[in-house]
């Protein structure tokens, strides 16, 4: 029987490794700060997490493995490659912009919030995240997911006292516990039919299962993208979103939007483009019909929000997120019927790099003006442009950039890209049902920054914005106003391939 080599490379390694590293030093250092230097806690998390991510430079040149059998060299648990690099740069950095979020919301909070157990927890879900995309085994892949999603649940409701958090995180927990589980007897049957955890040995092995043991193959196929699919906030997966983000503090809300989908698509990438092509016949039908329902349930929540409702904004871009979701699925069930599925997986990627500076934005706007209107609400935005000229026009560009219209190039772009791969893989029906959303989300965008510029009701009030809110801001807005300047920047992705 194989065994592992002994050997790790450490630098293939580094980026996860050094974000658990630093959550376990701020765990430590919190039992010896006193709590009027608690702040210190926070931005050593933002430097650990700043590091993790230029760690990813030196490793730019070439494909690196590790943890790999010695009778098969293909045959590994982390591969540092391509595809690897963007999403654990997207997952890093959306997850530094949390956290510079996070400094101004746990100083906000007046103790309401545990610092050092916020960032602990942050950052091993952080790690995670980081560890799935590299992940080439199934065992891997489950233990990742599990790491990137138990310290989430916590930090949904870590607020002290209040029940809309504490439900929350419960409803989170429970429906990822259930969707984990069935995730895990989809392993077993796979393991039972093909012998082997590693994906390069199961896309080979599962072409050859016996003839008795195909429907228990197939039942492992779809029961195995379970996990994942609830991970992206899939129909009929979803339910959690709203409340989740609205029980949650704003910035794990934006977290949760960004890094978790990563989480999600990159498995369910892994899962079935590297682990599962020949049987693209199962997944790509399933995807297919999950995107469609996906987009279209999450477009139609949003469009029934009411503006003048509690936690209302909050509410829109949960719901905005599920529609989202459904666009960023369709490249990945393109895959199945393309002749270029590394194309299509590009397009995912590359949508995904965009809706995750954005949506970090809109969020980053939203805790701005949740300091002064705490029940964030759709109405409370009216005006904003009078109070903050500045906020104002970029959460309008944003908006813009998540509807897919000018001066918001680079959502145009990606719309475009995930269009042509459906039409590309002869997915008309579906080109069309994305057509149709994107026409039923520009009136809840439209309809929201129209808002941004109306006259105020009362006095204009004046926002304060702390400097850690304002670098998230301004980050965020110079990298969606650099992608709509020179877009083949992201777009690349698509056209080149990940894998």
């Amino acid at each position: 029987m194989s065994s592992l080599v002994q050997s790790v490379d450490w630098l293939a390694i580094a980026p996860p490794t050094l974000a658990a590293v630093v959550g376990l030093v701020v765990l430590v250092a919190d039992l010896f700060i006193g709590e009027e230097k608690k702040a210190v806690l926070g931005w050593v998390s933002v430097a650990g997490l700043a590091a993790s991510a230029l760690l990813l430079l030196p490793l730019r040149d070439g494909d690196r493995a590790t943890f790999c059998l010695t009778g098969d060299a293909h045959a590994c648990s982390y591969t540092a490659d391509r595809f690897t690099l963007v999403i654990q740069f997207l997952v890093l950095g959306g997850a530094l912009l949390a956290a510079l979020l996070s400094v101004t919301a746990l100083k906000d909070a007046n103790k309401d919030l545990p610092e050092g157990e916020f960032w602990f927890l942050l950052l091993s879900s952080a790690a995670g995240a980081a560890l799935l995309p590299a992940s080439r085994d199934l065992a891997t892949l489950i233990v990742a997911l599990e790491v990137a999603s138990l310290p989430a649940f916590a930090l949904v409701g870590i607020k002290r006292g209040d029940k809309k958090s504490s439900e929350a995180a419960l409803k989170f927990f429970l429906s990822s516990v259930t969707a984990t589980a069935v995730s895990l007897m989809g392993v077993s049957f796979v393991y039972a039919t093909t012998g082997s955890l590693y994906l390069t040995q199961i896309a080979d092995k599962i072409q050859h299962v016996d003839g008795q043991f195909h429907t228990l193959a197939q039942a492992g196929v779809v029961l195995t993208l379970v996990g994942f699919a609830f991970k992206t906030a899939a129909v009929p997966f979803h339910f959690w979103v709203p409340d989740t983000y609205v029980g949650a503090p704003l910035p794990v809300a934006a977290y949760l939007s960004v890094v978790g989908k990563a989480v999600g698509f990159s498995g369910l990438i892994l899962v079935t483009v590297v682990a599962l092509p020949s049987y693209g016949d199962v997944w790509g039908p399933a995807l297919a019909a999950l995107a469609a329902l996906t987009m279209t349930v999450g477009n139609v929540g949003a469009l029934r929000q009411q503006a003048t409702r509690a936690y209302s904004a909050v509410r829109l871009l949960a719901w905005s997120s599920v529609g989202q979701a459904g666009y960023l699925l369709v490249p990945i069930a393109s895959a199945a019927y393309s002749k270029d599925a590394d194309k299509a997986i590009g397009s995912t990627v590359a949508y995904a790099l965009m809706y995750a500076v954005v949506n970090l934005g809109a969020f980053a706007v939203a805790a701005l003006v949740a300091r002064t209107s705490p029940l964030n609400r759709i109405s409370d935005y009216r005006g904003l442009y009078a109070r903050s000229p500045l906020s104002a026009l970029i959460l309008g560009f944003f908006l813009l950039c998540l509807a897919g219209l000018p001066p918001g190039i680079i959502g145009l772009f990606a719309k475009v890209t995930v269009f042509a791969a459906a039409v590309d893989a002869g997915l008309g029906w579906l080109a069309v049902v994305m057509a149709v959303n994107v026409v039923i989300a520009l009136f809840y965008y439209l309809q929201w920054t129209t808002l941004l510029f109306r006259a105020p009701e009362g006095e204009p009030v004046k926002h304060r914005v702390p400097a850690p809110l304002t670098a998230a801001i301004a980050l965020t807005a110079v990298l969606g106003i650099a992608l709509s300047g020179a877009p083949q920047l992201v777009l690349r992705f698509s056209a080149a391939g990940l894998f």
